[in-house]
């Protein structure tokens, strides 16, 4: 396995420990319909809630890594929910960090706010002078 793109985010000892041990888990996993091999391809997370200490930051790095490991046509949202009742279900898990950046890859996106533009110039200050 490279390491390449994405991984070079991680932090050398989280590299280092999905390095070791990204293989295995595909078993099916309960209710969702994905199994392990489709909701973590590269056993990513898996690994994120088996190393001790992890930090928000690095979770957040290992979920981009996820995130762009989906085969084409594997539905994220499904994958994340499948993988937070896999994993954040357990024992202890629920505070994790890896946790909670699955919950908030599941939550809707902020509406975007147009800044600038014509309108921002235009509309009822006038900038500039003339």
């Amino acid at each position: 396995m490279g390491v390449g793109g994405p991984r070079r985010l991680l932090t050398g000892r989280v590299a280092g420990h999905l390095l070791a041990g990204a293989s295995g888990g595909r078993a099916a996993t309960e209710g969702e319909g994905l199994d392990k091999g489709e909701a973590d391809p590269k056993g990513l997370v898996r690994e994120a809630y088996a190393i001790e200490g992890i930090t928000a930051g690095e979770c957040r790095s290992i979920f981009l890594d996820w995130a762009l490991s989906l085969k084409a046509g594997t539905d994220p949202r499904a994958a994340m929910q499948a993988l937070i009742a896999d994993y954040g279900a357990k024992a202890g898990n629920a505070d994790h960090p890896m946790t909670g950046v699955l919950r908030d890859g599941l939550s809707a996106p902020a509406h975007p706010v147009r800044r600038g533009g014509r309108a921002a110039r235009v509309g009822g200050s006038s900038v500039g002078g003339g």
